[in-house]
């Protein structure tokens, strides 16, 4: 059965059918939806029964996937991104060639910062745009992202620093709930103190503005540690910030449990795996087309 878009329940069983009948045909074409530096060698590996390997010998980019394949199919013009704030009334719609330019620049900033494959780099976010652009340019980078819910506390998000062992905040100074502006950066400040009572040190903080030219927060900017994110990103306009080719096995991002009771647990997501996966969900569980627009 080709890798294609399944409308009808039946088509869904079949499918689903073949996914247990037959694993490795079923994600060999799975693959094909992917875009390849180097193809896999082999497609799942059981030679360890505790830790079977997905897509051994395959190289790829999460970002490039995500949007510079659709810039160079073509699709460079079409809506990748829209974003609309009830509370502000901002509506700002991305294409895929603004989105990748605004990824590829945020990236030269992180990487101007220290970044390489391999760095954890923590995002704490609310739901808007800046949030898409910093996990896609780790992914650029080959960083590993942990996006952390812009409502957890600051403690919350320190312990998750610390566990990741990340030496990259990303936050914003605040954010909109219930119509009122929330001062976020005061909770990453906590949160920096949270990671280094737990022995990790934070040593770069880029602050997003909420409002550009403003400072939406009272709590000051450390010298040499915070930096305002709108304040670096123009010395990297027009430049481009090259895909980093990612063995399919290396770690993606980093997902942590809500830790209502307890410490949180951590699970961890690899490249080639995790994008096949979501493909495979998009196409034959939510039945998503090039033509929909998804919320």
């Amino acid at each position: 059965m080709a890798w294609g878009y399944a409308p009808v329940m039946g088509a869904y069983e079949d499918v689903f059918r073949r996914s247990l009948d037959d694993p490795e045909g079923f994600w060999r074409e799975a693959a094909k939806s992917i875009d390849w530096y180097i193809k896999p060698t082999s497609i799942i590996d059981n030679s360890n029964e505790e830790q079977p390997r997905w897509f051994a010998g395959g190289t790829l980019n999460t970002c490039y996937n995500a949007l510079d394949r659709h810039v160079a199919h073509g699709r460079g013009d079409q809506d990748a991104l829209i974003y609309d704030s009830p509370v502000t009334g901002t509506k700002q719609a991305y294409t895929y060639r603004q989105l990748r330019d605004e990824t590829a620049i945020f990236a030269g900033v992180l990487k101007r910062q220290g970044v390489a494959k391999g760095d954890r780099v923590v995002i704490y976010m609310p739901m808007i745009p800046e949030a898409v652009i910093a996990m896609l340019a780790c992914a650029r980078l080959g960083a590993i992202h942990s996006q952390v819910f812009g409502g957890f506390s600051g403690p919350a998000c320190g312990g998750r620093i610390a566990d990741s062992q990340s030496k990259i905040l990303v936050t914003i100074d605040g954010y909109y709930r219930n119509g009122v502006l929330v001062d976020h950066k005061v909770k990453a400040d906590e949160a920096v103190a949270r990671a280094a009572e737990e022995g990790m040190t934070v040593e770069k903080v880029l602050v997003f503005r909420r409002h550009p030219g403003e400072y939406a927060s009272a709590s000051p900017m450390v010298a040499g540690r915070d930096f305002f994110v709108d304040e670096l990103m123009p010395g990297y306009q027009g430049a481009m910030v090259e895909p980093v080719s990612m063995p399919a096995e290396a770690p993606l991002f980093i997902m942590y449990s809500s830790g209502t009771t307890g410490r949180p647990k951590c699970c961890q997501h690899s490249t080639g795996g995790y994008l096949a996966y979501v493909t495979g969900t998009s196409k034959y569980y939510q039945d998503i087309h090039p033509e929909d627009t998804y919320w």
